[in-house]
């Protein structure tokens, strides 16, 4: 989680990033064309979102209101893409090339084992509870942490709490064949033991689940559970239902490759995530050119993105759990995730709970994350008027999601 040294030259292309562009510009074609049946094959049989679904429906009623002749037709539609690709190609080329780097420097660290780290942001003198933040396995913790002007964990030491950050790693040699288990039962325990009090544990995203499962194994380690953007209900919709459905049938596919590298890599993840939406990468690309390239609003963006760009692989015991268990199986809804042999059931989590939902989630549907919040004996509700990453790290997460936050563990 070091800052990194100042970089030499554009930024590389990921090949996540290539892949996820040239999907939304096939999926335009496709849609301007009126060969929207294609669509899925080139979503790699995943089915598209409802955000998806509708920039498809808007681009097909703004054509069929135009009763073109078909040679005006066709010169409109290479008008439009090549206007496109010119915008996307521009949006790019500005995020190679934009001087950002992120400066931070890692606070102390409190515990470590492997690759993984307890990451201590509280300021000197800090009273309360230790806050310990459970990210995802599947993204880099910082997260959380982004740069000066957004980032979570700063933030609530400023105002006195005192926040730690469990940094995952990258997974090694000796953490290629953890299961869900080893990260729960294993480091997130150990971390915790680590303390010298009980903590209040927030996980986000994936890591709502890990932070959940280990409150209910130790409840002697844990006071309070936090959890933003965390899924539960994996078929909470005939679409999600769907789209799992689809995600998990990806996985007998993956298997050579997983089992010849012990993970399944990064931009095999961040393409699955890119065709939930193959509009998504282009029109931000294309929105981030028309912006002043000097306002923090570009600097935010690259930061995010960078962000996004710089993955983690995930463990391939771990991969199968989630892409069989959780999205195939629907396996934490129906009680059937266990970690270290007990089922993982939010009712028995008899402790004070905050669970943050984000409206616009593309992730985590809202729907999935509030089935999660109604089982829970003592959960405070906070609808977010952000996304899933937004909430977290967006230029408007001090009102989405910081002070709420920080008002529930005021509270505690």
């Amino acid at each position: 989680m070091t800052a990194p040294l100042r970089r030499r030259g554009p930024r590389p292309l990921p090949l996540h990033l290539l892949m996820g562009a040239s999907r939304g510009w096939l999926a335009l074609a496709g849609t301007m064309t009126q060969s929207a049946s294609a669509l899925p094959s080139w979503n790699g049989g995943l089915p598209i979102s409802k955000a998806g679904q509708a920039e498809q429906a808007r681009i097909l009623g703004r054509l069929a209101d135009g009763n073109h002749a078909p040679e005006q037709f066709r010169a409109a539609v290479l008008r439009r893409l090549l206007r496109e690709d010119r915008a996307l190609l521009a949006g790019i080329a500005a995020y190679r090339r934009h001087p950002y780097t992120r400066r931070l420097s890692d606070p102390p660290v409190r515990w470590s084992e492997g690759g993984s780290r307890l990451l201590d942001y509280a300021a000197p003198g800090a009273a309360g509870p230790p806050v310990v933040f459970v990210p995802s396995l599947v993204n880099r913790a910082y997260v959380l942490d982004l740069d000066e002007r957004n980032s979570l964990l700063r933030f609530l030491a400023g105002q006195g709490v005192r926040a730690m950050l469990l940094d995952w790693g990258w997974p090694g040699e000796a953490e290629r064949p953890f299961t869900l288990t080893d990260y729960v039962a294993g480091r997130l325990e150990r971390a915790l033991m680590a303390l010298p009090e009980p903590a209040v544990v927030v996980g986000y995203c994936m890591g709502g689940l890990l932070a959940l499962a280990a409150a209910l194994r130790r409840p002697d380690r844990v006071r309070a559970l936090g959890l933003l953007a965390t899924p539960w209900d994996f078929h909470a919709t005939p679409e999600e239902t769907t789209r799992a459905a689809a995600a998990a049938a990806l996985l007998p596919g993956l298997e050579p490759l997983m089992q010849a590298t012990g993970t399944l890599p990064v931009d095999v993840i961040q393409t699955l995530f890119a065709g939930l939406d193959p509009w998504g990468i282009p029109r931000k690309f294309r929105a981030f050119a028309r912006l002043d390239q000097a306002s923090p609003r570009a600097a935010l963006f690259v930061a995010l993105e960078d962000w996004l760009n710089d993955g983690v692989p995930l463990a391939a015991p771990v991969a199968r759990e989630t892409l069989g268990g959780w999205y195939g199986a629907n396996a934490p809804a129906r009680l059937a995730w266990r970690v270290a042999g007990a089922a993982v059931d939010p009712a028995e989590a008899r402790l004070p709970a905050f669970v943050a939902i984000p409206h616009r989630d593309r992730i985590v549907p809202p729907a999935s994350a509030r089935a999660l919040a109604a089982r829970l004996p003592a959960a405070r509700v906070h609808e977010a008027e952000a996304g899933h990453i937004g909430m977290a790290a967006g230029s408007a997460a001090e009102a989405a999601l910081w002070r709420p936050l920080l008002a529930w563990l005021q509270s505690l």
